[in-house]
């Protein structure tokens, strides 16, 4: 049952206090660029998703089991993007295939899932928080649901922004990270329910 316990926070830490976005500002080229539309944004944050709990269910094992035996874990960065690369052309090759007004609309966004600095944090930070491997693919369930989240919400704020009028300097972008920031201070309020949770 503490078990349990231990990993539904690991969940909810990632998807609500640890959010990659919106606390830790991984995966910002993505979450600026794809959020327009809510259906663009959802589109990428489930392949996000995917590539998330696919990225760690892969380098977890070859972590442990091919770089720590042969001390070779300096070359985890360069072997957990390459993994992420490749992952990244599947979905790629899957959507185009089978989904292919979701990839059309995704466009270069999607082949910069590759670069995006969430999926490989990620995978970085199960190994680092020293988890084992369900609360890994725990965590990366939460991240991404979190990624998803954050997409999804942002899509409908910004929205809201076309439709306003704002000064001529705030048109765009500027709008846009204050729109972001106001965001993510909605979620810093959070980050008390966990603490009393933990305590």
């Amino acid at each position: 049952m503490e078990y349990l316990k231990q990993l539904t926070l690991i969940l909810m830490a990632g998807v609500l206090v640890n959010n990659y976005v919106l606390q830790k500002f991984l995966g910002i080229c993505p979450f600026l660029g794809v959020s327009k539309k809510f259906n663009q944004a959802f589109g990428m944050g489930i392949a996000v998703t995917f590539v998330m709990l696919v990225a760690t269910a892969v380098t977890y094992p070859l972590y442990f089991y091919l770089l720590v035996p042969n001390k070779l874990e300096y070359l985890e960065t360069i072997l957990f993007i390459l993994v992420i690369a490749a992952l990244v052309q599947f979905v790629e090759i899957v959507l185009k295939k089978f989904i292919p007004a979701l990839h059309a609309a995704l466009g270069v966004y999607l082949p910069l899932i590759t670069t995006n600095c969430a999926v490989l944090g990620v995978t970085l930070n199960n190994i680092t928080d020293g988890y084992n491997f369900l609360e890994s693919m725990i965590s990366s369930l939460g991240v991404g649901i979190g990624f998803l989240l954050a997409m999804v919400l942002f899509a409908g704020v910004r929205s809201r922004i076309e439709n306003c009028p704002a000064p001529e300097c705030m048109k765009g972008l500027p709008v846009t990270l204050v729109a972001a920031s106001i965001v993510s201070l909605a979620f810093l309020g959070f980050s008390g329910v966990f603490e009393t949770l933990l305590a």
